[in-house]
């Protein structure tokens, strides 16, 4: 394919005006191999997401996949279909519904799907996650501290999981909560929660950026994780074992520059091994919910105020420009360079020579989409 767009030139990304944009926006989005990062390359080089789409093709012939063909109409007009019988709302990126703090992060949603009370988007939000299994405890500290800082006026935000995710959501229920699924809004999973994921409906809301139907998957959950992280200045992580769920969302919190806080627990119980790990690396003490305002009073406080200009896709600070063709060379040299046996991301960095603002990305692009994994460390393996 030849290339007809100066990559260097950009342009605004304006959301959908129409019923058609937003059906080529869900086109684009649910493209084989478009991700955020592409979606927001392509609306950036081609303008629209019409004009993306007609690309596509040759681009994916030029990164040598052969017979791509884009995401059919009928797919995306049946999802929106869905989405209206489900009573679930498109929010896309640059709209006014769409929450201020998301939109900061590298990997944003291009869209989101919603269903419950809009206006809980709008309002300043704190993350509660935890352990699965979580114990007596546990869960009454995530009763307490979601009922105080509902009182206080946050929306607490969790992930509908067992345990302390669904301690919180309950506790929230009256001063408002919302859900991130890491399936489609109207997928409620687990099935055990489908009645507070209805509760949560009536006094609150429930959100997604995955396609409406989608059954929840293993590579999902990292990529819900960064939502939870990405809607809230702060996340509060109450029990969590060393190798967690849990420490994968405060670990997208910290690469989003958001602030961290943890829950103290035995040395001996393994489900606060990963907390006590927060707090030794530098997370804020929890004792109670006074102790989390007095660390989101001063980020409330020092907030700029919003840019009510054209909305700007989100780039990764510093992050060099790159092509397509460019993105998916970078993405295979890695991929050769990991195996099932863990290698520590400076090594990496060292042995493709090339700066870490380049890798950084790459890395995050590739954990979003299950292709490698994280542990403990800073150690990276195939997913």
């Amino acid at each position: 394919m030849t290339e007809e767009h100066n990559p260097s030139s950009t342009h605004p990304l304006l959301p959908p005006t129409t019923e058609d944009d937003r059906v080529s926006w869900l086109r684009l989005l649910r493209s084989r191999r478009v991700g955020p990062s592409t979606f927001y390359r392509l609306m950036s080089e081609h303008g629209n997401a019409q004009t993306a789409l007609a690309a596509l093709p040759g681009i994916a012939q030029a990164a040598g996949v052969a017979s791509y063909a884009p995401c059919p109409e009928d797919t995306a007009i049946a999802e929106m279909r869905a989405a209206q019988t489900a009573g679930a709302r498109m929010i896309c990126f640059g709209e006014t519904e769409y929450p201020a703090t998301l939109a900061e992060i590298g990997d944003a949603p291009p869209l989101l799907w919603a269903i419950g009370d809009m206006s809980i988007l709008q309002r300043p939000m704190i993350a509660l996650v935890g352990a699965r299994n979580a114990s007596s405890l546990g869960t009454r500290m995530a009763r307490a501290l979601a009922v105080e800082l509902g009182q206080a006026g946050y929306v607490v935000v969790s992930g509908l999981a067992r345990g302390v995710d669904t301690a919180a959501h309950a506790a929230a229920l009256d001063s408002g909560t919302l859900a991130v699924l890491a399936g489609g809004v109207d997928v409620l999973y687990p099935s055990e929660n489908a009645r507070l994921a209805n509760d949560i409906t009536a006094h609150g809301l429930r959100l997604s950026e995955q396609p409406m139907g989608m059954t929840p998957q293993a590579r999902h959950f990292p990529r819900r994780n960064r939502i939870i992280s990405g809607l809230c200045p702060a996340i509060v992580v109450v029990e969590a074992a060393a190798k967690s769920g849990s420490l994968i969302t405060a670990r997208s919190a910290l690469d989003q520059g958001r602030e961290v806080l943890a829950v103290p627990g035995h040395p001996f119980d393994a489900r606060a091994a990963g907390c006590n790990m927060l707090i030794r690396d530098g997370a804020a003490l929890v004792r109670n919910a006074r102790d989390v305002i007095s660390v989101l009073a001063p980020i409330e406080a020092s907030q700029p105020q919003l840019d009510l200009g054209t909305p700007q896709p989100p780039e990764t600070p510093k992050a060099p420009k790159r092509t397509l063709r460019e993105t998916a060379a970078l993405h295979g040299e890695i991929l050769q360079r990991l195996g099932p046996s863990p290698l520590a991301e400076d090594q990496l960095i060292r042995d493709l020579n090339a700066p870490a603002r380049v890798i950084a990305p790459a890395l995050v692009d590739l954990e979003l989409d299950g292709k490698i994994r994280r542990s403990a460390g800073g150690l990276l393996a195939l997913g």
